[in-house]
Order: structure tokens, then sequence, then C-alpha cells
């Protein structure tokens, strides 16, 4: 009698969570996407399947799986899962977790899966604290992360660590959830039975790859259409369910880093609608405008230099009319900066000059300024031999005269060699004709 009680309850409690609770995998089968993790030969896979988990990192967006896949860790090898919040646990909990661990596989021998969530927010001294017990085989770690633990989690950790990184869901995976628990009858939508196809695709296309989201979302969904009294759940449900596309952007984390190395690569790369879309991304997730015009500026000097030298006055524009006008004005000298540099011809010399000339003053620290360029502003400097035998170059044709301006110990160096692109061939036409009345040569 107590079991068929206990069973009730169990069942009030499951018709209690919300769907994503309800349709969460059981077994490594059921889960969706993932197939890097999952395949015949992925190491994450093979490991749980043979029973024998070790401490792991699980890196990915939220919605794809990350907490599922740490109680498949724990049901693999029949070990006590243990999750923990790094927003509400501290070193005192950390260290009762792993003196029950301790005392289970002592006493039981069985193992203690520790699921610690958005290990990322877990200080120094936190994370310390679990190192012992990781050491030891205390317990199996398994952390979860949105962030890059590279960035966030201590390296004696992740070194003790194999690292996992989880990617978003398609819109196919995300499709066949739906399906899934539109099909289900004892863990899915009870009402209505059906979804329209359409509505199908806009929520696996709207949901970001975040299956969380996109359970709930339809859930929502449900509610709504049966309230209205209709059969189906149809589009106009689950937009309202979604209210606005979901943008998988933190602007203080990963995601960061990701899409301005995106953006900045994609006008490098010298493509305007991959510029466009990751510029409006930035800006609609609340992206911080003046970073994005600060990083313009410095790539229409970095890779578009001299090959059009007003792409660094449109940057600087566009970060200047940014100040003036603010957004959301503000982003139409946004995408006109972005679209100028994208489309604007390329030539990294100024960096590679840069790089030069580094290099040219670590290796000549003792080189001094030869007399004739040295200043001639002060009484006696004549006597002391400064400025002496310097050429004035307008009074030479051209304006250039056939006179040494690096030290000896970097003459015949040539620390700028100009790129084929743009402008800048023209300023190799000038440029060579000035070597050749200074009478350079090995430029080219």
């Amino acid at each position: 009698m107590d079991d068929l009680f206990a069973e009730e309850r169990a069942g009030r409690r499951r018709a209690a969570q919300p769907l994503a609770a309800r349709m969460r995998p059981a077994t490594l089968d059921e889960v969706v996407g993932q197939e890097h993790l999952l395949g015949p030969d992925a190491a994450f896979g093979t490991m749980v399947r043979s029973g024998r988990p070790v401490s792991m990192i699980l890196w990915g967006p939220p919605g794809t799986g990350k907490t599922t896949l740490a109680r498949l860790v724990a049901g693999s090898t029949d070990a006590a899962f243990e999750p923990m919040s790094a927003t509400s646990a501290g070193v005192k909990e950390v260290r009762e977790v792993l003196a029950s661990a301790r005392h289970r596989l002592e006493q039981d021998e069985r193992r203690t899966v520790l699921f610690l969530d958005e290990i990322h927010r877990f200080t120094k001294s936190q994370q310390d604290a679990l190192l012992p017990g990781v050491e030891e085989g205390t317990v199996i770690l398994v952390g979860a992360t949105t962030e890059n633990p590279f960035f966030e989690v201590n390296s004696p950790l992740i070194s003790r660590s194999l690292l996992f990184r989880l990617e978003p869901l398609g819109p196919d995976d995300v499709g066949s959830l739906i399906d899934r628990a539109m099909a289900d009858p004892e863990r899915g939508i009870r009402e209505p039975a059906q979804i329209d196809q359409e509505a199908v695709r806009v929520l696996a296309e709207r949901s970001g790859g975040d299956a969380r989201l996109a359970l709930n979302a339809l859930e929502v969904a449900g509610v709504i259409a049966a309230g209205r009294g209709e059969q189906t759940i149809g589009v106009d449900a689950v937009e309202e369910a979604l209210q606005h596309r979901v943008i998988r952007y933190d602007k203080t984390g990963d995601q960061h880093y990701d899409v301005i190395s995106a953006f900045i690569k994609s006008l490098r790369g010298s493509d305007p609608d991959a510029a466009a879309y990751w510029l409006q991304m930035m800006l609609d997730a609340g992206e911080d405008p003046e970073f994005i015009a600060r990083r313009m500026v410095i790539l229409a000097s970095e890779d578009i230099g001299l090959a059009d030298s007003r792409a660094l006055g449109v940057a600087v524009d566009a970060a200047h009319a940014l100040q003036f006008v603010g957004l959301p004005e503000a982003a139409y000298a946004l995408h006109h900066a972005a679209l100028f540099l994208a489309t604007a011809p390329k030539s990294n010399s100024v960096a590679r000059t840069i790089g030069a000339a580094r290099g040219a003053v670590e290796d000549t620290p003792a080189a001094g300024v030869p007399p004739h360029l040295r200043s001639t502003g002060f009484r006696g400097a004549e006597q002391l031999g400064h400025g002496v035998g310097y050429v004035y170059p307008h009074d030479h044709p051209g304006n250039v005269a056939p006179q040494q301006y690096l030290p000896d110990e970097v003459v015949g160096r040539f620390l700028y060699r100009p790129g084929d692109t743009g402008a800048e061939q023209e300023v190799a036409k000038r440029l060579a004709e000035v070597d050749r009345r200074m009478r350079r040569e090995g430029r080219t």
C-alpha cells in the first residue's frame, strides 16, 4: 500500500512539473542533438555507456542538455546524484558534500556525482575546495557552465577534468522535441492534441536552439490555444508565447567575445552581409555601442590602412555620431561605417609595419639619433655637431634628398612594405620613386 501511495505522489509531482522537466530524457537514446558527444565513437557517449565516467565540465548555451547529461552520467554508474548551484552554495556546503561522498564511498562503495551548475560563478577559493575531492576520486565532478571555462574556471580544476562542449540544437532537433511532446500521452501536452506544422517551424527556428525554452513556449502556446477553444496550436499562439525572437547573447559572457570576433572577421573578410548581421545582433542584445565603434576604428587602420585612408575617418566619424545623437539613431552611422569598412580594399601593411618597427627597436636598444638629425634648438648645438650635414629636402628635385634617416644599426631594414590593393598601389609607386632618389634598394 505504501508503494502505491508513493507512486501516486510521484505522479502528482510529475504532473505539476513544467513540460520541459516532464520531457527530460531518461536515457542517452532519448537525447536529441549533440551527435558529436553521443555518437557511437564519441568519447562522452562511450564513457557513459561503459559506466566509467570521470570528472568533466560541460560547456554550452542554456537549454542544450547539460543538466540532463549530468543526471545520465550519475545513472550510468548507479551513483548518488548531488546537485549544487554555484549561486547558492559556498565552501562550507562543498566540504559537506565531499564529506558525505567520502562516507558513502567507504560504507557502501557507492560513488557520488556532484553536479555543480554555473561552476563559473564559483570563486577561486570555492573551486579550490573541490580539488581534493576530484583528485582523490571522492566525487565525480560534473560542472556546467555557459561561459568559456578557460576564462572562468581555475586551471587546476580544468586540468583534472575532461571538457565537453555542447552546441545549440538545430531547428530539426527542436522540431523533433516538439513532435515528441505532442505525441507523448503521459509526459507531453495535454491539450490541444494537435499543432500546426507552420507553428512547429516558427517555434523551432525562434527558440534559438534552446530546448527548454522551446518546450516552455510550447506549453504556454497550448494554454493560450486551449483557452480560446482552439483544437490546434497555431502560429498566433506560438508567436504570443514567444513574445519576441530570442537572441542568444550575453554581453558579459562568452557570446560577447564570439560575436564581436565574428563581426570583426566579417569586416576583414569583406562580407558586408555578415557584418550587418552581427552588428545588428549586438545592438539588439544591448551591447555597448562605444565598444563596437572602438573596434571599428582599430580595424580601419589594422586591416584597411593606406589601401583606403578614408576608412579611419569614416570609423571615427561614426564614433562621434554615436556620442552626438546616441542610439537608436546612431545605428545608421554604425551600419554606414560597417558597410564602408567591409567593402573597402584591405591591407594589413600598417600592422606589419608596427611589428617590423617593434622588432627593429628591440634589436637595437643602443641605437642613437644620427648627429645630422639631432635637435638644433639650443645654443651651442652646432658645436656639438647637432644638425651638421643635414640636407633640406625641399631644396632638391621632388622634395627628396638622398640622406640617412635611420640609425646606423637599422640602415638597410625596410619596415614598411606597401600592399597591392586600393590606393596603396599608388603609394607603392610614389615610394618606389622616393627609394630610387634615396638610392635604397630591396623594399619589394
